[in-house]
């Protein structure tokens, strides 16, 4: 890598309430960084969650052994203790790369990104994105994808301004279609209705009325299969809402074929709605939800991990 961009991009801040963006942002930073890597020693990754200034420190000062430079990689720090790391970016080799990545956002006026750009380095901060910014970011997504903007433009219709679950919804789409299959409109309103169901359904299948030992499992293979945590939260409460709804339906004495002729959702979808609410509390399903809210509001405001908490959440409800 030429010499020029070293100073400009030696290290390199990104924070914000989009994690999907700061995530895909440190990726391509890292793949960038790794090329002229030529060992398993060149690239150091810590965990954000109690990682200390000492420790941070450490391994910004640690000289290269084989390769040309190192890189340090410090990983989600939460947002409310990331002020903290400021004093390790007091001195910073030429031969050190650093990237700091933050779950929350920070001010432009606090000390660690004081202390990013006094050391020639760059902050970004990653908004969520809205109305056109978003529809634009989905059609450019799409295109990537293989498909149209008029798909991207329908997948956001439906979904909620996460990113993650645009791309997941998306990447879906795909698939299908590479399939063979062809992707009319009523085929991506049904797939969208879905949404890795056959996936969820496992994790929801040990969720109510209470969750099982399984369902930590579960919600930790979709995360690490490149769901993020806060996505899978959110098909949580969907389907939490939709057996709480169909749970009042029961109490109006419908029956399952009543439900699956009035609501919209796919008939085997209600079906397992349906079969959870004859056992489910509304009650616990209401304090769910709001449990599932609380969790979500944390992680964005940067408060909790988003892995962690999803754990602490699944062990509340």
């Amino acid at each position: 890598m030429g010499k020029g961009k070293a100073p400009r991009r030696a290290v390199l801040l990104l924070h914000g309430e989009e994690r999907f963006l700061v995530d895909e942002r440190a990726r391509a930073t890292l793949d960038e960084w790794r090329k002229e890597l030529v060992s398993d020693f060149g690239e150091d990754t810590l965990e954000g969650q109690g990682l200390t200034p000492s420790r941070l420190q450490d391994a910004i000062l640690q000289a290269p052994f084989l390769d040309p430079y190192r890189v340090v990689f410090a990983r989600m720090a939460a947002a409310a203790k990331a002020e903290a790391l400021a004093p390790a970016l007091a001195e910073i080799p030429t031969t050190t790369r650093v990237l700091i990545t933050v779950a929350g956002r920070l001010s432009a006026a606090g000390k660690l990104a004081k202390a990013v750009t006094a050391a020639g380095g760059t902050v970004e901060e990653m908004a969520p994105l809205k109305g056109r910014a978003l529809s634009e970011w989905a059609a450019k997504r799409a295109g990537d994808h293989g498909l149209t903007p008029a798909v991207a433009a329908q997948v956001v219709r439906v979904t909620p301004p996460d990113l993650s679950i645009v791309d997941s919804e998306l990447k879906k789409l795909a698939a299908y279609r590479a399939s063979g299959a062809k992707l009319t409109t009523e085929a991506i309103a049904e797939l969208l209705a879905g949404g890795r169901e056959d996936e969820i359904f496992k994790l929801t299948d040990n969720l109510l009325p209470h969750p099982t030992a399984d369902a930590l499992k579960i919600a930790r293979s979709l995360t690490r299969g490149g769901l993020q945590p806060t996505s899978v939260a959110y098909r949580m409460a969907r389907h939490v809402a939709l057996v709480l709804q169909v749970r009042a339906r029961q109490d109006r004495g419908e029956s399952l074929a009543d439900v699956q002729d009035k609501m919209s959702e796919h008939r085997f979808v209600l079906q397992k709605a349906y079969d959870a609410a004859r056992d489910a509390d509304p009650e616990r399903l209401e304090a769910a939800l709001r449990a599932i809210r609380d969790y979500e509001w944390e992680v964005k405001s940067g408060q909790v991990d988003a892995e962690l908490g999803l754990d602490v959440l699944l062990a509340q409800l």
